[in-house]
This record gives C-alpha cells, structure tokens and sequence, in this order.
C-alpha cells in the first residue's frame, strides 16, 4: 500500500496544471480584436504547454462581464481579456459605461481579473490609425494578462513610467 499511495504522490507531483487564459471578444467590433489578443498570446512564453487559450465570441459589449465570468465559472479562468468596441454616439458611450460596471461587478463577483479592453470608435478620425489602435491595444492588454499570471515583475517595472495601451506612451512626469 506504501509503494502505491508514494505512485501517486510522485505522479501527482509531476503534473502541472495547465493554467487557461480567457479572450471575449465582439461580433460589434469594426476590427477582430480577439485574433489579435490570441496572436499575441500565442506568441508568449508556455503557450500551449504552460497555458491555453480559451475565446468566445459575443453580439455585443453589454455582452462581454456574463461570457468573462462564464469563462472564469465553467471553463477555470485564471484571467480574461474581453474587448470589445463602443461607438461614437452618445447612448453608445452611456452603453459602454454600463458595460464596464458590469465587467467590475464580474470581477468582484469570481475574484478574478478581467482586463477591460475597449477600443471606443471616436477615438481616431483616420480608419488606418484606428486599425492600429485595434491592433495595439488588443495585444498591449493580452500581454498584460500574461504578465499578470507569469511574470508579475514586468508590470512593476513599468509602474509610474505613464505607460499606454493603444497609443504612445505619455512617458512619466519630469523630475525638477
């Protein structure tokens, strides 16, 4: 019975739970923001090994906090990413401000974080540089995430330095 239960224990021990990171994204999006947060991801160190990739697809971003917490509740979540994009009209921006509560609320209700990745239309008259914004913001906040689970000092040696998703950085506050 010894040599059976020290099997088990070293088999156990062995085994490392592969640890999944959730990417929610929008059929709303003018952009597929989603295949750029996978991309990035997949690009990281462990993927596939020590994480997965676990995505789902939603009409909207009033969508985005119930598919993150379904992701955190059924599928073991460590962390989600959803994106999603807000139009320009004012009832959008009233829209996306409820959205984003409920994604707090999502949160607060798993303990788990979920990175708000929105991209608001208005935000670039140009579509290249809108696209661009998609594109960086989308795999800026993937990164995070991953940082988040795996390497934690690399957010700690950005703190203060006024770092941006999406744009360029606004850099830290000069020293007089």
């Amino acid at each position: 019975m010894t040599a059976k239960w020290g099997a088990m224990t070293k088999k156990t021990k062995s085994h490392k739970k592969i640890k999944k990171i959730g990417v929610v994204d929008t059929m709303f999006a003018r952009y597929d923001m989603g295949a750029e947060a996978r991309a990035e991801l997949s690009e990281c160190p462990g993927y596939g090994e020590t994480f997965k990739v676990i995505s789902r697809t939603v009409p909207g971003f009033k969508d985005l906090a119930v598919a993150a917490k379904n992701l955190i509740e059924k599928e073991d979540c460590s962390i989600v990413v959803a994106l999603g994009m807000p139009g320009s009209a004012p009832i959008d921006k009233q829209c996306a401000h409820e959205a984003s509560m409920g994604i707090m609320q999502a949160q607060l209700l798993t303990s788990t974080p979920i990175l708000e990745v929105f991209v608001h239309e208005d935000e670039a008259d140009e579509p290249i540089v809108l696209r661009r914004l998609f594109e960086n913001r989308s795999r800026e906040h993937a990164r995070n995430a991953y940082w988040m689970l795996f390497e934690p000092e690399q957010l700690s040696e950005r703190a203060g330095k006024g770092i941006r998703q999406g744009f360029a950085d606004a850099g830290p506050l000069p020293v007089q």
